[in-house]
């Protein structure tokens, strides 16, 4: 849009003379100078601004005013627009200034161009459009009013015309509108791109459901352009508006480029032409998407659903509903059912969900015949479609434009049986196929080139048919549908005998057609049943056709090519010779063989048996020890056979004894074994090796073989070789003169364990060995060859059950391995006499362990050794008892001493020797008899002090009692044990006593006595040696006064045997006794030393220099110690 040009907005473009005061201008300049100073500046002089601020507004405000009363005195134009719909004519309009009327006549000058004046009533004019730049445009009114403007390209808009919609249609079954409009491309200049929009509104409510644009180019002519879009909801279920409009985009047009105005829409609505009331109806879709169901009922819908699965319903328009379901399955193949439930009915309809077809994979196009060509194909991936929405697939040549058609009816089935047959052209070999497949979902392609001539695979040969030419040759012809005259045939003869390796000849033929084809087959054996069959292909090989049939057929019969293979042996008289042959193979027999000629010759005459029938391999013939030879020879239909011949004796070997003796050994494998020997350069025929088995009797041959001169090793198998049988091998040379033994063997195709176990003895028992023998292990039985003995012992009884095997983890049980298997005794030594001995023996080969054979062996006693036992225990006791003599010897006084001590006389004791004189004239004097002393009262002393201090026990006498006495000890010292035991009672007639006082009682007790220590030195020096040394009494005896006078020398001097008063001398329990080791006890002995019936050892009197004794009595330590007298 051009401006009118007015001061001060645009003042480059257009000069306005304005007569303005210049008192107004001045002062609004000033004020505008001052309003942009800085603010330093105007804080400085805001005082001085402060008068300006009343009266600048209203100033402002009257220069406004003046300008616009001055530009409509000068009838300036306002609003000059240009807009152009196809950029080749701009259409600008513009508003007549006040004051002018109008229809007034005005005059419009565009500045340099030609006729750039144009005269009209109007406010609009059509111009064409102006080159690039700026143009002035002068509207000139005849009331002398003026306006000029600028009018530049990129003022102008380009504004197409409102497109027009040629029509609008529907295809109901699939919700899909077609629209269809002209673009009036002629109006613009090519080439030019143009954008539309289009709208679609849902009645009644008008609510837009899709906006699209697309682009399309201005080709400078008038196109018609089609759109279609498929709506969710089916169309049926609602009208529909369609509206459309477009803008322009010219590259050489600078200005703007708008929408142009939307179009007249364009309405479309379904007209019901069925009972339908639910769509869509059938619909096919993809499996996967999403899909809309609606249902038009005059009554409430209460529910809806898709097989079993109920959805929310989505309302519609007055009763009509929809229902939405995302994702759908694969439908089944009578589809999915889709079914509405009102009030008073039930609406549903059916959906089918699947996937357009895949892409054909491995198109292979090929002919059988030349005839016709064969397409197959994979389809892929499975529809899911079957019935009249399966795929069909169409074969299309390129070349000739011809095409075959090919539906699969199958169900729902994925293999690559689909395959069309397309008829060839005459005199076309090159083919260019385009194999489309299309469903109600969508469609696929493939392409192939091809050469027939190199796509050939023939059918099956037929009738085959074979004739004899001879025994190694015969024809062979077939038949092969097809015009294959063009080309040639290359075919492959399958030629298959029995169980062996097929052979394969190939062959190359000339092609015909329909026609037999006749090939010679040679090189055949004769009398052999072959198989024949037949394949073909061309020179430029694509495929075989497949084998035909087997054809069986069996060669005619040729003489024998050789002799049998042949063997002799003496019989073991050494009378007769037998001979033995092999049946010759079928593939030298040439034939059936119906009999064997043998014959024996030398150089005199020449002996011929009759002829032997087949079945029997086995001759025998008696000879003397001179050299024949033998000669076998087979026969058939078509002849006889080469003679075998062989010489009936040996050659003599010198080393034959030493060959026999020597051992060789090999083991074979499963059903074979491998022999190998030396080169011998004088065997110029072949090697024989024959065996037997070595426990059979008779003749050794069990089957033979031959081995070319040139080998040294061969490997024999026989299905009759079993495993843990012994075989005997022999080794022949052959030469000019005959065979001779080379070699003897010994084998096994397979060790086993010995099925028994050696039997063995006992020769001989020892106390310390065990002398075992025993004996071979038969050939049968043992089953290998033997490597040694194992022997186990241990001590163990008869009646002992077995609990545990032979073990060598066991430490009490021996093993011996014994791997001289020529040895047969085995010595045990080093056991033990009298002792059961289990002992077991088992052999062992290279196949394992045999059974064990036990038995049970008590050694002998061993004499030595009891009499040993007998000699030592003896000898010991006399030594012990020489050395005890010694010692009783050397300690004789002390034992006396100690055991059998001198026992005092009574009368020469002096303590009872009293004066007569006192004796003689009293009559209560008796001499003191020992009596049986039985106490009735005894006290225990038990001293608290640190060296107990034992007092003497005072014995109550029932003659004479001192109770005064018996109070001085003191009670905190000592503990009175009293008891009174029977008393015995002794009468002694006295006839001075009878007559004086009665019957005298003399009352003997035992005295409890203590083992005292010893006291120490000063105590002892205190001690009166009158009461230490002697024999004391235990008693206190009433005394003669006139005993108490007597001196102390004369008692010294009367003193003989005395009973022994101070107990601390008594000695009554050994010191190594254990009741005298115990110091925290106290050691007491009841008895009294004073009499014979004393149980007390009496201590014999001591010299007042000899040593004191620390305690008396004997142990066993005195034995060895000396007296100092001896």
């Amino acid at each position: 849009m051009a401006q009118v040009i007015e001061e001060p907005k645009v003042r480059k473009y257009l000069k306005v003379n304005l007569v303005i005061r210049a008192d107004y201008i001045a002062q609004t300049m000033d004020v505008y100078a001052q309003w942009k100073q800085p603010s330093w500046m105007v804080d400085n002089r805001r005082a001085r601004m402060i008068p300006h601020l009343a009266w600048l507004l209203p100033a402002l405000t009257l220069l406004h005013l003046t300008m616009q009363v001055n530009g409509l005195k000068r009838g300036a134009t306002q609003d000059l627009k240009c807009t152009t719909n196809n950029v080749q004519v701009w259409d600008c309009t513009w508003t007549d200034p006040l004051g002018v009327s109008p229809g007034t006549v005005k005059e419009v000058c565009i500045k340099d161009r030609l006729r750039s004046c144009h005269r009209l009533q109007t406010t609009n004019i059509k111009i064409p459009a102006l080159s690039s730049g700026d143009h002035e445009v002068t509207i000139n009114y005849l009331n002398s009013f003026q306006s000029k403007f600028i009018l530049n390209e990129n003022d102008v808009s380009l504004i197409p015309d409102t497109p027009e919609i040629l029509s609008l249609s529907a295809n109901f079954s699939t919700s899909t509108l077609y629209l269809k409009w002209n673009d009036r491309g002629s109006a613009f200049p090519y080439p030019a791109n143009a954008t539309w929009e289009i709208k679609v509104l849902q009645n009644p409510s008008m609510k837009p459901i899709k906006l699209v644009s697309f682009s399309t180019t201005l080709s400078g002519k008038d196109t018609v352009h089609h759109w279609n879009w498929t709506s969710d909801l089916p169309l049926q279920c609602a009208a529909h508006s369609v509206g459309i409009r477009w803008h322009v985009d010219y590259h050489h047009f600078s200005g703007y480029a708008g929408w142009s105005a939307w179009s007249q829409l364009k309405n479309i609505s379904w007209t019901p032409d069925s009972q339908s009331s639910v769509f869509p109806q059938d619909k096919v879709i993809f499996a996967g998407s999403d899909i809309t169901f609606c249902c038009l009922s005059p009554t409430k819908v209460l529910k809806g659903q898709i097989g079993n699965l109920f959805l929310p319903l989505i309302r519609l328009h007055g009763e009509n509903v929809a229902i939405h379901v995302q994702n759908v399955n694969v439908s089944e193949s009578s589809g999915t059912n889709v079914v509405f439930t009102s009030i008073d009915n039930v609406h549903g309809t059916v959906f089918f969900a699947g996937y357009p077809p895949d892409v054909p994979k491995k198109v292979n196009c090929e002919t059988h015949d030349f005839k016709d060509i064969i397409c197959n194909w994979d389809p892929g991936r499975l529809t899911g479609l079957v019935g009249p929405r399966n795929t069909d697939y169409i074969l299309l040549d390129s070349i000739s434009g011809k095409s075959s058609v090919f539906q699969r009816l199958e169900a729902l089935t994925n293999d690559s049986c689909c395959h069309l047959s397309f008829s060839m052209l005459p005199n076309q070999e090159i083919y260019n196929f385009t194999l489309t497949g299309h469903n109600p979902l969508g469609q696929a392609e493939s392409q192939v080139l091809i050469n027939i001539t190199e796509r050939v695979a023939p059918h099956v040969p037929v009738s085959l048919k074979v004739k004899d030419i001879n025994s190694t040759v015969v024809t062979l012809s077939w038949h092969l549908p097809g015009n294959f005259s063009k080309i040639n045939l290359v075919c492959q003869i399958e030629i298959g005998k029995g169980d062996s390796e097929q052979e394969v000849r190939k062959i190359t033929i000339r092609g015909a057609e329909d026609s037999r084809y006749l090939v010679t087959v040679d090189k055949l054996n004769p009398y052999t049943t072959y198989t024949l069959r037949v394949r073909c292909s061309t020179e430029t090989f694509w495929k075989w056709s497949k084998w035909s049939n087997e054809k069986r057929h069996l060669t005619t019969e040729a003489i024998p090519s050789r002799g049998p293979d042949t063997w002799r042996e003496w019989s073991s008289d050494g009378k007769n010779l037998i001979i033995y042959w092999k049946p010759l193979p079928i593939n030298e027999a040439n034939g059936k063989i119906l009999s064997y000629n043998v014959s024996c010759s030398s150089n005199e005459e020449t002996q011929s048996l009759s002829e032997i029938p087949d079945p029997q391999h086995k001759a025998e013939i008696q000879l003397d020890k001179n050299d024949y030879i033998i000669s076998v020879v087979a026969k058939n239909s078509a002849g006889s056979s080469p003679p075998s011949k062989i010489a009936s004796m040996e050659i003599s070997n010198a080393s034959l004894t030493a060959l026999l003796t020597m051992n060789e050994q090999a083991v074979g494998m499963g059903k074979r074994i491998f022999l190998t020997w030396h080169h011998d350069p004088n065997m110029t025929c072949d090697y024989v090796i024959k065996w037997c088995n070595s426990s059979c009797s008779g003749p050794c041959l069990m089957d033979w073989i031959k081995v070319p001169s040139n080998s040294t090793e061969t490997v024999i198998e026989s299905d009759q070789f079993q495993s843990g049988v012994r075989y005997n091998f022999y080794l022949y040379g052959c030469t000019n003169q005959g065979y001779q033994l080379l070699r003897s063997i010994t084998g096994y195709i397979e060790e086993l364990a010995p099925i028994v176990a050696p039997n063995f003895t006992v020769e001989d028992t020892s106390a310390d060995s065990i002398l075992v023998k025993w004996e071979d292990i038969p050939v049968e039985e043992l089953r290998g060859f033997l490597r040694g003995y194992l022997f186990y012992f241990q001590k163990g009884e008869r009646d002992t059950p077995k609990t545990r095997s032979f073990d060598t983890g066991h430490s009490d049980i021996k093993l011996k391995n014994i791997t001289d298997i020529s040895q047969k005794t085995l010595r045990i030594a080093d056991l033990q006499g009298k002792t059961s001995y289990h002992l077991v023996l088992r052999a062992y080969t290279h196949g394992g362990l045999g059974p064990e054979k036990s038995m049970f062996v008590v050694t002998k006693e061993n004499s030595v050794g009891l009499i040993i036992a007998i000699l030592i225990p003896v000898a010991v006791a006399v030594i012990v008892g020489v050395v005890t003599s010694i010692l009783c010897y050397r300690k004789r006084e002390w034992i006396k001493e100690t055991f059998y001590p001198d026992i005092p006389n009574p009368e020469n004791c002096k303590a009872l020797q009293f004066q007569k004189s006192l004796c003689e004239g009293s009559n209560t004097l008796k001499t003191l008899e020992m009596n049986p002393c039985t106490p009735n009262n005894v006290e225990v002393l038990e001293s608290r002090s640190i060296v107990p201090k034992i007092e003497d026990t005072e014995i109550i006498s029932p003659v004479a009692e001192h109770p005064g006495e018996s109070s001085e000890a003191d009670p905190e010292n000592h503990v009175v044990v009293s008891y009174c035991p029977p008393i015995i009672e002794e009468e002694i007639s006295n006839p001075a006593a009878d007559e004086a006082g009665g019957t005298s009682q003399v009352v003997y007790i035992d005295v409890q006595s203590m083992y005292q220590p010893q006291a120490k030195a000063e105590e002892e020096q205190d001690t009166d040696p009158g009461m230490v040394a002697g024999y004391k009494p235990q008693m206190r005896l009433p005394i003669n006064s006139a005993l108490e006078d007597t001196t102390e020398g004369e008692t010294e001097k009367a003193a003989g045997y005395r009973p022994q008063a101070n107990v601390n001398t008594w000695n009554l329990i050994s010191p190594d006794s254990p009741r005298s080791t115990d110091s925290n006890s106290e050691i007491v002995s009841f008895g009294s030393p004073c009499s014979i019936n004393s149980r007390q050892f009496l201590i014999p009197p001591k010299d007042e220099d000899s040593p004191k004794s620390n305690g008396g009595g004997w142990s066993f330590t005195n034995f060895f110690q000396n007296k100092p007298n001896d």
